[in-house]
């Protein structure tokens, strides 16, 4: 039996795809990407990431953070996974531009305690 992926690896992923984010929005612009299947998708896939581990954190973990608005990811990690066809690039570009970068250094505190 495989040892399920703890909290603390589960922040690691959450800031590994962030930095994957950051580094990957540096070189498209928003058009560009959203023209571009592989691209757009590319950033779809590391925001469910997010939206993955912090789905898979547990219970006590997230009732320890309450500064982070957990459900919020989680909501938009369903939409990702289970509305694909619905998403508009416009809600993408919000999260990733604005979103992410408010979420990120919460995670850095949190990994540092960790």
């Amino acid at each position: 039996m495989r040892e399920p992926v703890r909290d603390k690896e589960r922040i690691l992923h959450i800031l590994d795809a962030i930095k994957t984010i950051e580094e990957s929005r540096s070189k498209y612009s928003t058009p560009e990407s959203a023209s571009d299947p592989i691209i757009y998708y590319g950033f779809v896939k590391h925001v469910e990431i997010i939206g993955e581990a912090i789905y898979m954190l547990s219970k006590k973990f997230k009732s320890a953070h309450p500064e982070i608005e957990w459900k919020a990811i989680e909501g938009m990690r369903h939409i990702l996974v289970h509305g694909y066809y619905k998403i508009r690039p416009e809600q993408l570009w919000d999260t990733i531009d604005v979103d992410i970068p408010a979420l990120k250094p919460h995670i850095e505190a949190i990994a540092k305690e960790l």
